[in-house]
């Protein structure tokens, strides 16, 4: 009997905080994704697949669904859209804490099937109404961060995912480079130490990436968008810039598994985040 091979993407979509990088992480059993408590911590929208003899499901963490009100925050909003376009199967993320019912409307009006995982039932056990649940093929209690209640998950997409070979190679479980993973982490660093506007102002470019046989050598860029911002990442005596260097180098040591050098620069891009080519530059575009 001839062996059937099921590929497909199964795209998750939900508003901020409701644990998207969260399940990503937990489904691959990886630390892909970035995670902070801060709303809008994804800009991008990232790939994680998992491979197994039988299937290969790439699944697709998306921005927060939000009402953009600047540049970047368009090209996420597009991320949203284009994910729900080329799914194979639709995921909505509900945060069971902050339930918010309403979903866009190109998630409901597309005809793909469309899994509804309940998020945080250990915080609040929210009331799903008929009317709501029955939008969606199937519907599922999870914790995120608790694998135990992930494992229905892959059985339910199974049942939709068409039959095809692999979109990607079986020993990638990404589509992002080493790169772009690099700076989510220094990204990470700064959202977790910020507050207030600092953390959105920053984007982040690795301008070098040199492995020897010692060593990883790795050069950044922390953009904002003000002199006074600037000022701020870096602190007295460069004290705030140095933490975020330990914890950043820290943390990606941990991940490459070997010794780095990591240098840090501040430059201001003013007003990058509604500028179309420097988005463009940074790959929102």
């Amino acid at each position: 009997m001839e062996k059937i091979f099921q590929s497909g993407f199964a795209n998750i979509i939900g508003f901020p905080n409701s644990g998207k990088s969260t399940l990503l992480n937990g489904l691959l059993g990886e630390p892909l994704a970035i995670i902070t408590p801060k709303i809008q911590t994804t800009r991008h929208r990232i790939l994680g697949i998992i491979n197994d003899p039988n299937y290969q499901i790439v699944f697709s963490d998306t921005p927060g669904i939000l009402t953009p009100h600047y540049a970047l925050q368009k090209a996420m909003m597009s991320m949203v859209y284009e994910a729900i376009d080329d799914a194979d199967v639709l995921i909505y993320l509900l945060n069971a804490a902050e339930p918010i019912f309403e979903v866009p409307k190109l998630f409901l009006t597309s005809k793909l099937p469309k899994i509804l995982l309940v998020n945080k039932i250990d915080v609040c056990k929210c009331i799903i109404s008929d009317d709501f649940a029955q939008q969606f093929n199937e519907k599922l209690e999870i914790v995120a961060l608790d694998k135990n209640t992930l494992t229905p998950i892959i059985p339910l997409i199974l049942n939709y995912l068409p039959i095809g070979e692999p979109y990607f190679d079986t020993e990638n479980i990404t589509d992002k480079d080493e790169r772009f993973l690099v700076s989510e982490i220094i990204r990470e660093q700064i959202l977790l130490h910020y507050h207030k506007e600092i953390p959105y102002s920053v984007e982040i470019v690795v301008t070098k990436f040199e492995e020897k046989t010692d060593i990883t050598r790795i050069e950044a860029i922390i953009y904002t968008e003000r002199e006074s911002q600037k000022n701020i990442i870096i602190g007295h005596l460069a004290s705030e810039l140095k933490h975020i260097g330990i914890q950043s180098r820290a943390k990606i040591e941990s991940w490459l598994d070997k010794k780095i050098f990591l240098g840090l620069t501040v430059k201001v891009r003013t007003n990058w985040r509604n500028d179309e080519k420097t988005l463009q530059r940074f790959r929102y575009m």
